[in-house]
Order: C-alpha cells, then sequence, then structure tokens
C-alpha cells in the first residue's frame, strides 16, 4: 500500500517538473550559447507558376522549377528499372543459363561427386577477370618508366664520366668509322 501511494505521488510530480523545464523553439539559441545560429536551408521543387516561398532571417529556400507536367510523375532517377532485361546482353544471359543446373565434375557445387573440382576453375576465372577488369595500375608500364629512369641515371652517370676524361682523348667505339684499321 505504501509503495503505492509512493507511485501516485510521483505520477503526480512529473507534470509538474515537466512543465517547469524550459521551453525554446529549436532554431534560437540557448542562452548564453556561443557563435551565431546557421540559418536553415530548404531545398524545394517547385512547378509550373508556382512562386517560390521567400526567406527568413531563419531559413534560406532554394527552389528547382520544373514543368507543370511533371508534377504528378515519378521522379526521374525512379523511372527506370536498372533490372530490365532490355538492358542485359544475350550473351550475359547465356552465361547465367549455361549455370543453372549444372552439378558433377568442374561444377564447384556439394551435388554430385566430383563437384569440388571446379571451385579452383572458378577462382581462376574471377582473378583473371578482375585482372582484366583492374584498369588502375598498370605494372607493365610502371616496370618499363623505372627501366628507363635506371637507364637515364646510368646515361648520366657514364656521361660524367666521359667528361672527366683528358678532353684531348677520345673514345672509340668498334662501330665508329673513323678508328683506325688494325
Amino acid at each position: 500500500m505504501r509503495l503505492a501511494s509512493l507511485a501516485i505521488a510521483a505520477l503526480l510530480l512529473v507534470p509538474a517538473v515537466a512543465s517547469a523545464q524550459d521551453r525554446r523553439e529549436p532554431s534560437r539559441p540557448a542562452p548564453g550559447a556561443a557563435g551565431p545560429v546557421e540559418p536553415r536551408i530548404n531545398q524545394l521543387i517547385i512547378y509550373g507558376d508556382d512562386p517560390c516561398p521567400p526567406s527568413t532571417d531563419n531559413e534560406i529556400n532554394v527552389c528547382a522549377r520544373l514543368p507543370e507536367g511533371d508534377r504528378y510523375r515519378i521522379p526521374p532517377n525512379l523511372r527506370d528499372d536498372p533490372n530490365d532485361a532490355r538492358r542485359t546482353a544475350w550473351a550475359n544471359e547465356a552465361i547465367e543459363l549455361s549455370y543453372v543446373g549444372r552439378t558433377g565434375t568442374d561444377s564447384c557445387s556439394t551435388v554430385g561427386g566430383g563437384g569440388f573440382t571446379g571451385c579452383m576453375m572458378q577462382m581462376i576465372n574471377a582473378a583473371r577477370a578482375e585482372r582484366r577488369n583492374n584498369d588502375q595500375i598498370n605494372w607493365d608500364a610502371l616496370i618499363q618508366q623505372a627501366r628507363e629512369q635506371r637507364l637515364g641515371r646510368i646515361d648520366a652517370a657514364a656521361r660524367d664520366d666521359e667528361g672527366d676524361e683528358h678532353p684531348n682523348s677520345r673514345v672509340i667505339h668498334e662501330s665508329d668509322p673513323n678508328a683506325p684499321q688494325p
């Protein structure tokens, strides 16, 4: 009984505590809050000749105008179906159909004897497809560029070494037509 009377007293005090709380608009700062309040920005789509609502001190309205005929239409980004069968190439559908019901050897399925044997082939094909589609890193070009830089450093070092020799000395190459014949 005593517990019930305490519960009733607590319930009677809840509205008094709630009404004592400070009620402010969300756009108004609390007293003593630092800094200005950022205005709220509304992005609106208006149709036809409808006026754009005027902006206020704490609210900025940005309007985009669309033709009147689009008022009750589905938005353009939701009109098309990306999974539409007309968008899928027949070759891709044929590949998908070739895997339907495929079991047994080289199938990478748990059904039938030897189904596991195709799992390695499936991983190899996936790796090859990933390598074909990964245009971000061209290792061959990077290797060629590193080789060219290395050869450039070697050639520069060779030119420096040749420049350090006696100015009257001449390097004779085997392919030099002016080289003395033995």
